[in-house]
């Protein structure tokens, strides 16, 4: 019986669904509540009316109709805007959650539904061993790799059965806080540096989680190439607005998966989402390190990134031998000190090409700036819109000083004035080689008020070329050769044309190994038509004598620099509108910069530099992205492929992972990049 007391003015029925599994129990409860009824004492209600003994700690309360979940126990029903028309859910807080990693295998675990997404990747990436999780984050497939994906279904007589790795016991997944070893400095996991699986004496670190040794080995080896028949059936993005659908999936990281529509067993992707990919370290980044290759091998056979003929070659070339010594027993059976030092310099190498806090702890004098003083032929065309105009190419004697190009008709004439300056500071510079061919050319876009200016520079040889490359690189990110990252650059540019300089060798076509070799597994699908599988074999194994004494993880560190390499590397593609325009065009959001790209022809417009950026904010109303940056340049447009959001979040994202520093612990500022993330909806 219920005392009349109870039905006051001020109390009203409170309908809530409880999410059990026994059909015997009702589901359903009316709760009498009054306004000062806090949700614990909700909670505590609810669980004493049901006749179900369990453990309901991971329970809480989701308000279907805000699509929010009730978390703060200690505020009222009043405080939290609870009112007798609200539905009320019960329910777990961890779900199970299908995940596609980078390497196209599928992992099932428990993840946090209530958590924001940041924490739930950080969790994530505790279970699979991933450190620096601020770089990953869950991105939805797009709509049109979904359809692809059903069509290949209907057309496919027997059901499909995935291949799905089950880390639903993970400690982390069950709700429990995950060890701090996998992030520890003393405790972490130490690899193998060739087989990259665990060492035999830090194999028991992984006793109490279900990433086993045999499952450590599926997410640290890259396995067994897919079939150009599958190939062919994922979805390839064919133009630059295909390439801005691939983008729009990212789920915000400062809501959680519940509030943003996930339901228990969807999948969802895991990718490196920003690609600033810091402190990289084989004896503990066994995984991440595969699965940043991994990422970046897919990128080059759905030709979601560009790359020459030349350049996919190097690319199948290294994904071969990295399949060969994957496959090998030899390679999981050895380590020496030797090859841990040269993976350790070719990390050196990479960690230099990005902006990721200084490699080097020598100081340079900068009161001394190096200079570049060599005879180049020039070629200048001038961009405007729906205007291209052409000079013909002529020697000159250029000068390379600080961030700037000065060139001159002689060397003679290099004490007075130059014929032109040109300031590199915020330009484009992307390569334009073709070793076989001796052509080493540079092409370097300068934005200018109305268009870009393009100049092409052409080298005479390989180290000339990589001395400038180097030093225009540099000065687009407005350093000088004075740099401790300069030699490094120029170290890595030569490896690259070094990888690329092959000759032909005739035994290498009648190789026994090209026969078992499936060519087509390394190489795009338009590179599939145009070459027939033997061609395709010879020409990888010639490209392959040049990487041939590169062990496991030395490979695919050259894999992801020469990924680096490619003028559109890390750039995250987004349809717009400019404020004042009257087309469409393309917006790419790279590590330290954006750029305004034609979205007809590809061609940049303009690029501006995150360094120069002063503020940046969202008209959350209009969903309209405002910068403004020195010198009084001011930009505005709004996201027509993705919410502003995604964007947004993009630019802060960068921000915060560029105050990453290595004397810093691995304790992330979360605070932080949800200050400079999150918005104010």
């Amino acid at each position: 019986m219920t005392s009349s007391s109870e039905y006051g003015s001020h109390s009203w029925e409170l309908l809530v669904t409880v999410d059990h599994q026994s059909e015997e129990v009702q589901k359903e409860f009316l709760l009498r509540v009054t306004g000062d009824l806090h949700i614990g004492g909700v909670m505590l209600k609810l669980v004493e009316n049901i006749e179900l003994s369990q453990d309901w700690s991971d329970y809480a309360l989701w308000w279907e109709q805000k699509k929010c979940w009730l978390l703060k126990t200690h505020w009222t029903l009043d405080k939290c805007g609870v009112q007798a028309d609200a539905k009320l859910f019960f329910t777990t807080q961890h779900k199970m959650l299908r995940l596609r990693l980078p390497n196209m295998k599928t992992v099932r675990l428990k993840v946090s539904f209530s958590s924001v997404v940041f924490k739930a990747v950080s969790d994530i990436c505790k279970i699979l061993n991933i450190r620096r999780s601020e770089e990953l984050s869950l991105l939805k497939q797009s709509e049109d790799a979904l359809k692809k994906k059903k069509k290949k279904e209907k057309n496919t007589k027997e059901p499909v059965t995935e291949d799905i790795l089950n880390l639903c016991d993970s400690p982390v997944s069950s709700g429990l806080s995950g060890s701090p070893g996998l992030y520890s400095k003393t405790m972490t996991p130490v690899y193998d540096p060739i087989s990259g699986t665990p060492a035999s004496s830090t194999i028991t670190w992984f006793s109490d989680s279900p990433l086993t040794e045999q499952n450590c080995s599926i997410l640290a080896l890259s396995h067994p190439n897919c079939s150009p028949e599958t190939l062919a059936e994922m979805y390839q993005p064919r133009t630059l607005a295909d390439k801005a659908k691939l983008n729009a999936g990212w789920l915000d990281s400062s809501r959680s998966l519940m509030e943003q529509g996930i339901l228990e067993d969807d999948q969802l992707l895991l990718r490196f989402k920003y690609y600033t990919f810091f402190d990289l370290n084989p004896k503990y980044d066994a995984v991440r390190i595969n699965q940043i290759y991994e990422q970046a091998r897919w990128a080059i056979l759905l030709e979601e990134i560009d790359c020459t003929e030349e350049e996919m070659l190097i690319f199948a070339a290294l994904q071969y031998h990295v399949s060969k010594l994957s496959l090998s027993s030899e390679a999981q059976d050895f380590t020496s000190e030797s090859e841990v030092d040269e993976v350790e310099a070719a990390l050196s190498n990479l960690e230099v090409t990005l902006e990721g806090g200084n490699t080097s702890n020598i100081l340079e004098d900068i009161t001394d700036i190096p200079k570049l003083a060599d005879n180049l032929r020039l070629v200048r065309l001038w961009r405007r819109p729906r205007k291209l105009s052409l000079k013909a190419i002529k020697p000159y004697w250029f000068v390379f000083k600080d961030t700037s190009v000065s060139y001159f008709k002689n060397k003679e004439s290099a004490q007075g004035e130059p014929i032109e300056k040109l300031n590199l500071k915020g330009c484009e510079v992307v390569p334009d080689v073709n070793v076989a061919a001796k052509k080493f050319g540079i092409k370097l876009l300068i934005p200018v008020a109305d268009g870009m200016n393009e100049v092409y520079l052409r080298c005479e040889n390989e180290n000339q070329y990589a001395r400038w490359m180097a030093a225009c690189v540099l000065a687009s990110k407005g350093k000088t050769m004075a740099d401790s990252s300069y030699h490094p650059e120029v170290h890595k540019i030569l490896s690259f044309l070094k990888m690329k300089n092959w000759t032909m060798s005739p035994q290498a076509v009648s190789d026994p190994e090209s026969i078992d070799m499936k060519p087509e597994c390394f190489v795009s699908l338009r590179y599939t038509k145009k070459y027939k599988p033997k061609q395709l074999a010879a020409r990888i194994l010639e490209a392959h004598q040049n990487v041939l004494q590169m062990t496991l993880v030395e490979a695919k560190l050259r894999f992801i620099q020469a990924w680096q390499s490619l003028p559109e590397f890390g750039l995250s593609y987004y349809i717009v509108r400019f404020k004042g325009s009257k087309k469409d065009d393309v917006l790419g959001v790279s590590y330290n910069r954006l750029i305004r790209i034609d979205i007809a022809t590809g061609d940049p417009i303009t690029t501006w530099r995150f360094s120069n950026m002063k503020q940046w904010n969202v008209n959350w109303e209009i969903r309209q992205v405002a910068i403004e940056f020195d010198q009084n340049v001011s930009i505005a447009f709004t996201c027509l492929s993705a919410d502003c959001k995604i964007i947004h979040e993009y630019i802060g994202g960068y921000i915060f992972l560029s105050t990453r520093s290595k004397d810093q612990n691995e304790t992330l500022d979360e605070e932080l990049f949800h200050k400079l993330t999150g918005g104010q909806e």
